[in-house]
């Protein structure tokens, strides 16, 4: 790092910022060598951030405005390949239009960390939160993260580079926060120390695998149904190999930063003598949790899981706590169009999930705050009256539930 970001991270300090200011930040501590940027709300305040700490001589990378969203993603997957650590990011529809890169960015095994403003897809237009945008590459290869709040977002990103450049796993990571909710909203947040984030970040090394003129190899073979099958599975060996690299990098974050959850792909809240968990990703923990509290001061024995990492996904912890509820309440800030049960995304992986246990709790989904609609306790509570007489009369009406729709 520079000499005046050395001083400006030598001790560790309170800042108030957003979730973008935050991934910023974690930019500037990680030494990042090259950004690209093209903006899109809700994801370009991170960029506009990033550009200040440049301006100022607090930050040196090599940052590159884009002419498109596509461009930005083809520099820091080619950067990538050549041995500097990247990162970029987009939004909405402006994620979609980089689809081409970011598809091949996974396939190539290049440990791009990307942060994803989530957004509503256009049209009709909105900047509202949505996680499909995200949800997209759920399939590709690539980790995907949920954030909930911007001392997460700082402190998940640190994560991201620690776990996406090992050379274990090499695959890319998204970090999913939810727009405006995150991206703008301001919050106390604690800055770590550069010499804390050496400690814990190596520095990125693509060993024999890097693209150097004294390393003459090739990158992105035309392969077809010679080899593809044996690439796409050297690509799901280190997926599985992440849930261990990811279990000892939180570890190791732990004892370094002082501070993280027990585990490092879900959170529980009041869970233990739970009959009802409701189950969801990114924001909307907050007003979950103040209705639960509510809730158990009535005497309604409800808790809440965050799922924070959908990729790799935590299928083991997750048939642990919620295999002993009655019920459970899936909140969708997204959509499946046609699928079963014309249900959310996050609870078909979660009916995937519960399917091989012998006594399996009722299912119901719920389809809420999409665009950027507020979700609040009392739509809560609604969602956790209609499971409870699901659970009285044992029989579930309606799978599939939108709330707060206006007749």
């Amino acid at each position: 790092m520079t000499t005046v970001e050395t001083q400006l991270f030598q001790t560790e300090q309170e800042e108030l910022i957003s979730g973008s200011e935050a991934i910023a930040i974690a930019c500037a501590l990680a030494d990042v060598d090259v950004i690209t940027a093209y903006p899109i709300r809700p994801y370009d305040t991170v960029m506009q951030y990033v550009s200040k700490l440049k301006a100022d001589g607090v930050f040196d990378c090599d940052f590159i405005v884009a002419e498109s969203e596509h461009s930005q993603f083809e520099i820091v997957k080619h950067a990538s390949a050549v041995g500097a650590r990247t990162f970029c990011g987009s939004s909405g529809v402006g994620w979609f239009y980089a689809f081409e890169a970011i598809t091949v960015t996974a396939g190539l095994r290049m440990p791009v960390v990307a942060m994803v403003g989530n957004r509503a897809l256009d049209d009709p237009g909105a900047f509202g939160t949505e996680h499909n945008d995200a949800l997209a590459v759920r399939d590709l290869g690539w980790m995907l993260y949920w954030v909930a709040t911007a001392q997460e977002a700082l402190d998940i990103a640190l994560l991201s580079w620690r776990v996406a450049e090992d050379p274990r796993v090499l695959l890319p990571m998204a970090i999913s926060c939810d727009g405006s909710f995150l991206t703008h909203s301001q919050a106390i947040v604690n800055v770590p120390t550069s010499e804390q984030v050496r400690k814990f970040l190596p520095p990125y090394d693509r060993g024999k695998l890097q693209l150097h003129p004294d390393n003459p190899i090739t990158i992105a073979p035309q392969v077809n149904e010679d080899w593809l099958m044996e690439i796409r599975r050297q690509s799901d060996e280190a997926m599985h190999r992440s849930v261990a690299v990811i279990e000892e990098a939180y570890a190791d974050f732990k004892k370094t930063f002082n501070r993280g959850d027990p585990s490092a792909f879900i959170e529980e809240y009041m869970t233990e003598d739970a009959e009802i968990l409701i189950v969801g990703m990114g924001t909307l923990a907050l007003p979950v949790r103040v209705a639960i509290r509510r809730m158990r001061e009535a005497g309604k024995k409800v808790g809440f899981v965050r799922i924070k990492f959908f990729r790799p996904f935590p299928t083991e912890e997750l048939q642990r706590v919620l295999g002993g509820v009655k019920a459970v309440c899936v909140i969708d800030r997204d959509y499946s169009f046609g699928s079963p049960s014309f249900a959310g995304v996050l609870f078909h992986e979660l009916r995937s999930t519960l399917y091989p246990l012998e006594k399996r709790p009722l299912m119901l989904n719920f389809i809420a705050g999409l665009g950027g609609r507020e979700i609040h306790t009392n739509d809560v509570n609604h969602m956790v009256d209609i499971v409870q007489k699901a659970i009285d009369t044992g029989k579930i009406e309606q799978e599939a539930t939108w709330i707060g729709v206006r007749e």
